[in-house]
């Protein structure tokens, strides 16, 4: 099924309306879709170069995806279980839900919802998770508008900048890197926390 739909996701970056299909693609996966909008971003910023349009396309569909994962795990929680549930995380969630009702785990649910955001985590399952445990909205918008974005023009100025290298990069090392640049941008988030603290 998942090759089927990568396949499916390929030729939408080739069709005429590659841009509706992108923002469909971004606004389903930070929701319930499993292929993410990457697959589409590289071939397309390859072939039209204008990868500031397709990274804004992408960002902004999977930010207002985002949203909408939120208000499923929300105000649908039985559909927003099944979706956490797919993906392995239900335990978590249960275990984050009760830290936060005691005033615990914010930083560190800041922390990974970031590195779902920017790094090839299921972003799906903590946009729902982030309704379902009742976390900040406005603080959600903006982790998934920072993550997001960084993530996609990323993607998107390199396919422009290294065209095919940059494809065969992703294909075999894409995971890695990105896992490793997120931890690294949340280490350094909490290192000025603590220090902001200290002076404080």
């Amino acid at each position: 099924m998942f090759k089927t739909l990568y396949k499916k996701c390929l030729n939408f970056a080739a069709h005429k309306n590659s841009n509706f299909f992108l923002g469909l693609v971004s606004f389903t996966e930070s929701s319930f879709f499993p292929i993410p909008p990457d697959v589409m971003i590289i071939p397309m910023v390859i072939a039209k170069k204008n990868y500031v349009k397709i990274f804004l396309i992408a960002s902004i569909f999977s930010i207002l995806g985002g949203i909408f994962g939120y208000m499923l795990g929300s105000f649908f929680f039985d559909i927003g279980m099944n979706v956490i549930e797919f993906y392995g995380y239900e335990n978590k969630v249960n275990t984050l839900k009760n830290n936060l009702s005691q005033g615990e785990g914010f930083l560190a649910w800041l922390s990974i919802l970031f590195l779902a955001g920017f790094t090839p985590l299921p972003y799906k399952a903590f946009t729902i998770a982030s309704g379902l445990i009742g976390f900040n909205l406005f603080v959600f918008i903006m982790v998934s508008l920072i993550s997001r974005s960084l993530r996609f023009f990323i993607i998107a100025y390199l396919s422009y900048k290294f065209g095919d290298l940059f494809t065969k990069f992703i294909d075999k090392h894409g995971s890695k890197w990105f896992t490793i640049i997120g931890i690294l941008l949340v280490i350094m988030f909490m290192i000025i926390s603590l220090i902001s603290k200290f002076n404080g």
